[in-house]
């Protein structure tokens, strides 16, 4: 019997660090999140996690992929791929029928168009400001004394339309306040902030040309109140996975198997 081919992916995000462990490079077996990403300790810890949790150790992974914002950085990585191709190649992986990407990630939004093979063929990207990203619903979720979990809950329970009109993070911030000293319900603000991140990113979205199926990737893609207001604002329904937040470090696994295929052959 012919042993097992593990890869390993490790995407290094801004303010997370994901890893994935992909068997014959179809079935994954181990997954690790450390809440911290780039130029931290939390890469390494996501290895050592992701391979407590496999009962591996490092000399039965053939190869290790690093992407993200920190890929150059990562000692313990064999080869470094783009975000954007990894994206591309998770989403492909967890949904043969995809078609645009849209990804929300601690520091950046983009918006991706694949083509009937699952290859990259367009791409849109904003990485010049906070707002439409995670961090943006960092720092709101922190000025309503809430979690990002709670976010969620709230916009279920919002019942009248709020406006926050203002597409900077600073600004965004003072316009909250001011909403809550007019009395206004926390959940009625989450709900604006929701339709204001989905009005910012949906724009990216038309920008890159929409097909379905549409699939919607990274952290932010686990609130449904944020996938809600992103369906209303680009009139397609939004496919999301529980691995969502993994899918650049399982397009990381694939590259790293692709690579050991090539090279074994």
């Amino acid at each position: 019997m012919e042993d097992k081919v593990y890869t390993l992916g490790v995407d290094i995000g801004s303010t997370a660090s994901k890893c994935i462990i992909l068997e014959d490079g179809k079935n994954i077996v181990a997954k690790a999140i450390i809440d911290v990403g780039a130029g931290t300790s939390g890469p390494s810890r996501a290895i050592k996690e992701v391979l407590e949790n496999a009962n591996l150790k490092r000399e039965d992974i053939k190869y290790i992929a690093a992407t993200g914002y920190g890929r150059n950085s990562l000692e313990e990585a064999d080869f470094q791929m783009s975000e954007l191709s990894c994206h591309a190649k998770g989403a492909y992986f967890l949904f043969p029928n995809v078609r645009t990407i849209i990804d929300i990630g601690g520091q950046d939004s983009k918006a991706l168009k694949i083509d009937d093979n699952g290859m990259l063929e367009n791409f849109v990207m904003n990485d010049k400001c906070a707002a439409g990203t995670g961090r943006f619903l960092d720092v709101i979720a922190k000025v309503l004394e809430v979690t990002l979990d709670d976010l969620e809950k709230l916009d279920e329970k919002s019942t009248k339309d709020v406006t926050i009109s203002s597409t900077c993070t600073v600004f965004a911030e003072s316009e909250v306040i001011s909403q809550l000293a007019k009395g206004t319900k926390i959940e009625d603000i989450v709900k604006g902030i929701h339709t204001s991140i989905a009005s910012r990113v949906g724009s990216l979205a038309k920008r890159v040309g929409l097909r379905d199926d549409v699939i919607m990737t990274g952290g932010v893609a686990l609130n449904k109140g944020m996938v809600r207001a992103l369906e209303n604002n680009i009139g397609f329904k939004i496919h999301t996975s529980e691995y969502c937040q993994l899918n650049g470090a399982l397009g990381a696994a694939l590259f790293a198997y692709q690579k050991y295929m090539h090279k074994t052959k």
